[in-house]
């Protein structure tokens, strides 16, 4: 599965913030087979976050992105509303999924506003901001996201468990 990891971050982009949620989303996939194709570390600005998303989705880069930030609540976090801006089809269920289990470890997973869509063959999941609830998120539902993946690029053709 090719992967494409997007940081939205406006104190990364400016190099006041080392970015450290990207990469453990890289190690993370890579645990799991997935070929990293390609990485960007952009501004909390929605036309750009939706603009690279768009690219990545029209160019069939990738099968999968995964962006980390700005999915909370300060004013600049905007990458749920890019997501979805840029879906065709909306999958509320893995972001869903994210919270019930983030909840075990803080009831702040209730604030997330992560998305999830498709757009194309490419599916979008935004993932927290912090490095820590990366690990957490992705690593509960990155087995299930290779078989939609699969799915949706018509590698597979079921989804129904016998």
């Amino acid at each position: 599965m090719r992967v494409a990891v997007i940081t939205s971050s406006d104190s990364g982009y400016a190099g006041e913030r080392e970015d450290l949620s990207g990469p453990r989303v890289q190690e993370i996939a890579k645990s799991f087979g997935a070929q990293i194709v390609y990485t960007n570390l952009l501004p909390d600005t929605r036309e750009v976050l939706e603009e690279e998303l768009r690219k990545i989705c029209d160019e069939h880069l990738a099968d999968l992105i995964l962006t980390t930030g700005g999915t909370g609540f300060s004013i600049r976090d905007c990458m749920p509303e890019a997501t979805l801006s840029v879906s065709e089809r909306v999958v509320p269920g893995i972001p869903e999924a994210m919270r019930a289990y983030s909840m075990q470890f803080t009831k702040r997973a209730m604030l997330s506003r992560a998305a999830a869509g498709i757009r194309k063959q490419t599916l979008i999941v935004n993932l927290p901001g912090s490095p820590k609830a990366v690990e957490e998120c992705l690593e509960f539902i990155f087995p299930e996201l290779e078989h939609g993946v699969e799915i949706l690029t018509g590698k597979a053709k079921n989804c129904a468990r016998s």
